[in-house]
């Protein structure tokens, strides 16, 4: 069974920095996608970062980049979200997911549809 567990989320003042982690178990991530996705209040789930962990291609939404990095260790089977520059429009709920049909990333790695395993969720508030 395919379990995803985010961690390291808090609240933070504007301008200061998180690490979020995913681990994964269940599932090898030799070759597929895995994304981080965040959802605030009365919003859309958006499509914040994502890693194709084969070769480790990266892509990051507009609103983050710069400012976000996402990352694997693949030993440790987690994947990483480094939040720098925190702004309070980044405060939301923070999800990772995987796509277990082993696709890598590409065009579609912020699309909401494709991934289908999901972890709970870790929050994420930014105080100015």
């Amino acid at each position: 069974q395919v379990q995803l567990v985010e961690s390291g989320g808090a609240s933070v003042q504007a301008g200061g920095s998180l690490r979020l982690s995913c681990v994964v178990s269940g599932f090898t991530f030799t070759e597929t996608c895995m994304a981080w996705f965040r959802q605030a209040p009365g919003k859309e789930r958006e499509g914040v970062a994502a890693i194709s962990t084969r070769y480790g291609a990266t892509y990051r939404s507009d609103s983050v980049e710069g400012r976000f990095t996402v990352s694997q260790d693949k030993d440790k089977s987690t994947v990483y979200l480094q939040m720098n520059s925190l702004k309070p429009e980044d405060s939301a709920m923070y999800y990772c997911a995987v796509d277990s049909l082993r696709r890598p990333c590409g065009s579609s790695w912020s699309s909401f549809g494709r991934f289908d395993r999901w972890g709970q969720g870790t929050q994420v508030t930014v105080s100015t």
